[in-house]
């Protein structure tokens, strides 16, 4: 028999003979995935227009996209204005959208023209933008405001 001094069939605590672990536990790993996909699937919606603007209120049902992009187009209460981020001076405009409807012109399905502007905006400036828009022959053109809970 093997003695106190060590050997084959020696004890290690109270616990007796310890065998390696051939077992990963994936369950904490899992839960913490999960979390992360949460997060990022409540934020990704946040981040997609990086222009912020402060949209008017509107009980509006919301519009089905379809598979391509549209294109994000934001006057800022600064009256600034944004294709996508990029910021554009007002006199290039008509040059970009034109530009934009150049492209869409072979496509059977144009790309639609997203619209945000600040609430704070005259409603003439917005106006001006749309004409823009009509006069490059961009006419898919969607105004984008926030939802509305309360009856007005």
């Amino acid at each position: 028999m093997s003695g106190p001094s060590g050997g084959a069939g020696r004890r290690r605590g109270r616990g007796g003979r310890r065998t390696p672990m051939s077992e990963i536990n994936v369950t904490p790993l899992v839960d913490v995935m999960l979390v992360l996909l949460i997060i990022f699937m409540v934020t990704a919606p946040l981040l997609a227009s990086a222009v912020p603007v402060n949209l008017p209120d509107s009980r509006a049902k919301p519009i089905d996209t379809e598979e391509q992009d549209p294109i994000q187009l934001s006057i800022k209460g600064d009256d600034t204005l944004y294709i996508g981020e990029e910021e554009v001076r007002e006199t290039e405009l008509p040059a970009r959208l034109e530009a934009i409807a150049a492209a869409d012109a072979n496509s059977e399905n144009p790309r639609q023209i997203m619209l945000r502007a600040d609430k704070s905006l005259d409603y003439g400036r917005v106006m001006r933008v749309m004409g823009e828009l009509n006069r490059a022959g961009l006419t898919r053109i969607a105004l984008v405001t926030t939802g509305s809970e309360t009856d007005r």
